[in-house]
This record gives C-alpha cells, structure tokens and sequence, in this order.
C-alpha cells in the first residue's frame, strides 16, 4: 500500500451514527491522522450549510465538497468554486419524480425547499442540516438556482428503480445517485465525490495513489475509483462493497475509526 498522505471521508453513513453522532472513537481517529500528518477533509451530499457542525467539531482546515462535491467550500463556508443544475435537466428530473409519485426537495445555496412535512423524512433531515425547510407550493422560482434536487420516499425498491431509470433518461445532463435509501440526488453534471478527491489532491500536491477514501453509498464509488486506497463501511450495500478495496465495520460499530487505525497501521 502507498502511503497515505490524505483522507476524504464521507459523512452520512460513514463518519456519523445513523442519530448523526460523531463518537468519542471518530473524533480521536481524525485526531490522530492529523496528529501523523495526514490531511483530512470530507465529501457529502449535505448543502454547505448542513456541513458546519462537523466541520467545526473536527477542526478541518482544509476545504471540503458539498452537494456530492460539486461545490467546494472554505471551512469559513466561502465558495471556492460551486455548480448549479443546468435548467433543462432540472426541469426533467422534477416532472420525472412528480410522475413517480416522489417527494421533491430542491436545495439552492443557501436553502431547502420542500412542498410538504412528510413527518418522517423532513424532520430527519432538519437534524441533520440543522436548518428548517422552507415550504412552498410553487418552487419554479428555485429552479434556476438548483445545486441539488432530492427524490425522497420510504419505498426503496421505487427509489432504486428510478435511480436506473432517470440515469437512463438524463445522461449527462446531470448526475444521478443514491446518497441514502430513502434520497436520490440529481446533481450538477461532470462534478461528483470522485471529481472532488481530485481537485483536492491536486490543490494538495499529493498523488492520487496516496489518497484514501471511505463511504458507504452509491454516490462515493466514484471516489473509491479515484484513490488508491478505499474503504466501503459495512453497512453499505454488497454492490457499493465490490467497488472498494476494503471493507471495515459498520457505523454503528466505529467503522471509520477502525480503517483509520487499519491505515495508520500500514502508514507504519
């Protein structure tokens, strides 16, 4: 194994509990890579506003990828570059989810944009963004300012079979992927996690061989195809495992903090 110079992690799934916890165990792990001189910094489909709390709580200094990594951001949440879905791909996956009977939530820069309180998912996902939706009826004037569009529903088998299907229908008008069960995000095209180890590395200076990644979903396979380390949680789903180099233990077991241990074991 390469030495590892730098780390880029997940969040939902991979480095919080599934209560949106970082454990005694995460916090000391990401400590000690520092502690080693590895850099570290994190990737999530979250807005960038939902990504403050962890930012702060881990002290990351370097800049971080929000909304799948199609926006990078300062820790001091200023933009160092951000994309929005083109207008005519957002418009396509709104009428395709309305059709599917999916609950739409449109993100912009700086809000969340929902229809309804779901009761469910809604309440969720105000815990994890620590912010509160705003409800319209109308969100055409959001549109145009879409960085990220979530399908959001309990039926998981409908949500993966749209998944296949929009990815079919959209191409590369925008990116398409899972970052939980219950959400499909359409995102910007030609930016994704992977897009973003590779823009850090390079701003970096460090090789991509001497990346390691850690993610649990679809949308962090492109990240596991980018670095030269990789490690699914396990708690993912045996299709996103088969792409990464390594699988550790769950999030409910400390799985982040156990592949950190694994790498800087290996760092010797």
């Amino acid at each position: 194994m390469n030495e590892i110079q730098l780390v880029i992690s997940d969040v939902d799934g991979t480095l919080v509990t599934s209560d949106k916890r970082l454990t005694q165990p995460t916090r000391d792990a990401v400590r000690a890579l520092r502690d080693r001189g590895i850099r570290f910094t994190i990737t999530s489909s979250r807005p960038s506003f939902g990504m403050r709390a962890v930012v702060e709580t881990l002290g990351i200094d370097l800049p971080f990828g929000a909304f799948n990594g199609s926006a990078i951001i300062n820790p001091d949440l200023s933009v160092v570059q951000a994309e929005i879905i083109p207008s005519k791909a957002a418009q396509l996956s709104l009428a395709f989810l309305a059709r599917k009977g999916v609950d739409v939530w449109i993100f912009t820069d700086r809000q969340w944009i929902a229809h309804r309180d779901d009761g469910q998912y809604v309440p969720h996902e105000r815990n994890t963004v620590q912010t509160d939706a705003v409800f319209v009826t109308d969100d055409t004037p959001y549109v145009d300012k879409a960085c990220k569009i979530v399908g959001v529903s309990a039926d998981f088998a409908l949500l993966a079979a749209c998944e296949a299907e929009l990815q079919a229908q959209i191409g590369v008008q925008a990116h398409v992927a899972r970052s939980q069960n219950y959400y499909l995000d359409i995102t910007p095209p030609g930016v994704d996690k992977g897009t973003f180890v590779t823009a850090i590395a390079a701003r970096f200076g460090v090789p991509l061989a001497n990346v390691a990644t850690i993610g649990d979903m679809q949308n962090d396979v492109p990240m596991f195809r980018t670095s030269g380390l990789s490690f699914a949680m396990g708690n993912a789903s045996d299709a996103v495992k088969a792409q990464a180099s390594h699988v550790t233990a769950s999030n409910a077991e400390d799985g982040f903090a156990k592949a950190m241990a694994e790498i800087l074991r290996k760092n010797g």
